[in-house]
């Protein structure tokens, strides 16, 4: 009896093989007409917030290295055996960073809800998302 004989090919032409075509009912729906000025005030409100974010951003981030150089004394300064500059930006930096984010985030999504909301014609449909 001889050995039975196996197919190789490459992970990537397994995963294609696997995935198959898409259903038709998993396409995307074809969007109808789009309010581009809408969306341009869209666009500009969140681009707002994207730059009063960077600006709060690059606040912490200086201010932080600043205040640690002009404090060189909390580098001197030992905690559980840490320097202390360390223990502040890791348990001070990261955690205001993460808020940051997760404000910045709120922030974008809030636009666009009140966007939806003053669409005219909104029936319940969302923005297209791209």
């Amino acid at each position: 009896m001889s050995p039975r004989r196996e197919k190789l090919t490459s992970p990537q032409t397994r995963i294609a093989l696997a995935r198959g075509n898409r259903p038709a009912q998993h396409l995307l729906p074809i969007p109808g007409p789009v309010d581009t000025e809408a969306a341009r005030r869209v666009f500009r409100a969140q681009r707002r917030r994207a730059l009063r974010t960077v600006a709060l951003l690059s606040l912490l981030l200086f201010g932080s290295s600043g205040a640690l150089a002009a404090l060189p004394v909390l580098g001197h300064m030992r905690a559980g055996g840490m320097p202390l500059s360390w223990l502040l930006l890791l348990a001070g930096i990261y955690p205001l960073l993460f808020l940051l984010a997760l404000w910045h985030v709120r922030s974008a999504e809030r636009v666009e809800e009140r966007a939806e909301e003053e669409r005219p014609d909104s029936g319940g449909r969302p923005w297209p998302r791209s």
